[in-house]
């Protein structure tokens, strides 16, 4: 992820433009539908995308061209859907690349492709499909945000694999992903633990608004684990507007 400005071909750089962006309008009218619908929403959503930009921006180098860091996109995911996350890791990535030279306006394409769709549409799935399962929360959070950043590096080699196929496309992928897991297998571990504690503390802060978005009752999930730790009738703070 963050690939780097002109290491593309360019027929490649013009084919994830093209296929990352009806996901990017859709999500652009979803925020301006959410927002319309409660303003309010504008903090929390803010809120996201600045999570995003600060996990995003704290890069390793890793594979030729390209860079390893915690994505941050599977919080956005999990409460607005993986369209309107990948609206704001788009905003994120284009500032990054023009602010911080990373990654580049030739890749954005391809880079919002790996981290702003891929990754997000694997964190939100996971998240909806172990709710019948009835995991915890914090279980669930964490699944989300490992296999949403692990996602957004496999299709990160598949897309460096494409422009460098060599000799084997298999084998260019798997070249390329084994040496992106040396550094991503450990951070997306780091980054799920992250995940918990930073929803842990908006489920503290605003817990009826954090399960108004989810659909579900998050409160009665964690109410389990918190009746265990203190002998039943956990309080949480009241919530403020």
């Amino acid at each position: 992820m963050h690939i780097m400005e002109g290491f593309l071909p360019l027929e490649w750089a013009l084919f994830w433009y093209l296929l990352s962006a009806p996901f990017v309008i859709w999500g652009m009218l979803g925020v301006k539908k959410l927002v319309g619908n409660d303003p309010r929403q504008k903090i929390l959503l803010a809120v996201s995308g600045a999570f995003i930009f600060v996990l995003s921006s704290l890069k390793l180098p890793s594979v030729t061209g390209s860079s390893s860091h915690p994505t941050g996109t599977g919080m956005a995911a999990i409460l607005y859907g993986p369209a309107i996350a990948a609206f704001l890791a788009s905003i994120v990535l284009l500032f990054q690349a023009v602010l911080l030279a990373h990654g580049g306006i030739t890749t954005l394409g391809a880079d919002i492709f790996s981290m702003g769709i891929a990754g997000p549409l694997v964190a939100w799935a996971i998240f909806k499909a172990t709710g019948p399962l009835k995991l915890h929360w914090t279980v669930r959070v964490f699944l989300a945000a490992l296999f949403s950043d692990w996602v957004t590096y496999l299709v990160t080699s598949l897309q460096l694999a494409l422009a460098y196929p060599g000799a084997s496309l298999l084998a260019s992928f798997f070249t390329f992903a084994t040496v992106f897991a040396l550094t991503q297998v450990p951070l997306a571990i780091a980054e799920g633990v992250l995940f918990v504690v930073f929803f842990d503390f908006l489920l503290r802060s605003k817990p009826k608004a954090i399960s108004s978005l989810i659909g579900e009752d998050m409160l009665a999930n964690a109410a389990p684990a918190k009746a265990h730790e203190s002998g039943g009738g956990a309080k949480h703070a009241p919530e403020t507007k």
